[in-house]
C-alpha cells in the first residue's frame, strides 16, 4: 500500500493537544532509557542567511520507526502570510523500510513543540502556577496558551509581541477560541496585552518565549522567584531569546544534551563568556522523567527549559497519528 499523505487539518483531528503530550512522554522516557537513536540536525542555510534548509533523522526501538523531518525556516514569511517553518515529516517502519507515512510538518512542529512545553512544565513549573505570560505573537503563541492550560490552572494569560497590531490579532484570535470552564460555563482565563516585554514576564509564574528574535526579548532581572520558562524560539548558535542573566539565574534543563551544547545561542553565548559550563546543565526531562536526576528542588527556584525540538518528537507525534489512521485502514 503506498503511503498515505496527511495534510494539516488532518493531523489537528488526528494528534490533540492532549494526546500529543502523552506521546512526548513516551518518547523523552524511550530517549532517557536508550531506545531512540537522535543525530544532531543537520541545517543549510542559504547564501544570504534568509533561509535554511533543516534534515532531522532517527529511530526509535519501541514502536520500530525511522524516519525523517525536511523543514525550510524563512522567518520573513510572516510578512507575506506564509508560515515560517515548512516541510515534511517522512515516516517508514523499521523492519523492512517501508515508508508508512507522509506527513506535512507545519502543524505537527507546532503541535509536538508546544505538547513538548506543557510536559517539561508539569515537571518543572510549581503546582500553584495560575499565570502565563507569552513572549510572541505567532502559531506558536496560541498552541503554547492551549498545551500549558492543560497542565496547569492557568486564570491569567499576559500577551507581548514587538508588533502591536499583531498582538491585537493574537488576543482576538484567542477570544474566539473554545475556552471556557465546563463546571461554570465562564472563562476559563483572562486575556492581557501588555505594553512591554517585563511587565508580562514581571506578572507571571510560567513564560513562554515563543518569537523570531535573534536578541534577548527576556531579561533575567524582571524574573520573580519560583518562575518556570519555556524557551522555545531559537535553534541556533548566534540567536537567544533570553539575555546571560536569565540563564544565570536559572535551572538550566533541556530537551537533549547535544543539540543544546552545538545549537543554543541562549546557553552558548553564556558559555563563550565563560559564565557557565556544560556542567551547569541540570537535566533533560527524560531524566527528569525517569527519575535520573532531580526537576524543580523548592518553590523559589526559577527553572527554565531551553527547547530545540529533535526529530523523535516529530517521529512520536507521526506514530501516533498513524496508529490512529490504522482501524481505517
Amino acid at each position: 500500500m503506498e503511503p498515505l499523505y496527511i495534510n494539516n487539518e488532518k493531523i489537528k483531528s488526528l494528534l490533540p493537544m492532549d494526546a500529543c503530550i502523552t506521546a512526548m512522554e513516551t518518547m523523552f522516557r524511550d530517549l532517557a532509557e536508550g531506545r531512540i537513536l537522535q543525530p544532531l540536525r543537520s541545517l543549510m542555510w542559504l547564501p544570504d542567511r534568509s533561509g535554511l534548509l533543516g534534515m532531522m533523522p532517527g529511530y526509535a526501538e519501541g514502536p520500530n520507526i525511522i524516519g525523517v523531518k525536511l523543514i525550510t525556516i524563512f522567518h520573513s514569511n510572516g510578512t507575506a502570510g506564509i508560515p515560517s517553518h515548512q516541510g515534511v515529516v517522512i515516516l517508514f517502519e523499521a523492519t523492512h523500510g517501508k515508508p508508512l507515512l507522509l506527513l506535512d510538518a507545519a502543524e505537527l512542529t507546532a503541535i509536538r513543540t508546544a505538547a513538548t512545553s506543557a510536559l517539561a512544565t508539569r515537571l518543572l513549573a510549581r503546582e500553584d502556577s495560575t499565570t502565563l505570560a507569552i513572549i510572541g505573537t505567532g502559531e506558536q503563541a496560541i498552541k503554547h496558551i492551549e498545551s500549558i492550560s492543560l497542565v496547569r490552572p492557568i486564570e491569567t494569560i499576559y500577551c507581548w509581541g514587538r508588533n502591536p497590531a499583531h498582538a491585537k490579532a493574537l488576543r482576538d484570535r484567542l477570544a474566539a477560541y473554545p475556552h471556557q470552564n465546563p463546571a461554570s460555563g465562564r472563562p476559563r482565563y483572562s486575556i492581557q496585552l501588555t505594553d512591554t516585554a517585563q511587565a508580562a514576564a514581571r506578572s507571571a509564574d510560567i513564560i513562554c518565549t515563543v518569537t523570531a528574535a535573534a536578541h534577548p526579548v527576556l531579561e533575567g532581572r524582571w524574573l520573580q522567584p519560583g518562575t518556570h520558562l519555556n524557551v522555545v524560539g531559537s535553534c541556533t548558535p548566534h540567536n537567544r531569546e533570553v539575555d546571560t542573566e536569565t540563564i544565570l539565574r536559572s535551572a538550566l534543563f533541556t530537551d537533549r544534551y547535544e543539540s543544546l551544547f552545538k545549537e543554543a545561542g541562549d546557553f552558548l553565548i553564556p558559555k563563550v563568556e565563560g559564565l557557565i559550563t556544560e556542567s551547569d546543565v541540570k537535566a533533560e526531562i527524560g531524566e527528569v522523567l525517569t527519575g535520573k536526576k532531580p526537576g524543580r528542588q523548592n518553590p523559589a527556584d526559577i527553572t527554565l527549559f531551553k527547547s530545540l525540538g529533535i526529530a523523535a518528537e516529530d517521529l512520536y507525534a507521526a506514530w501516533h497519528i498513524y496508529q490512529a489512521l490504522l482501524p481505517a485502514r
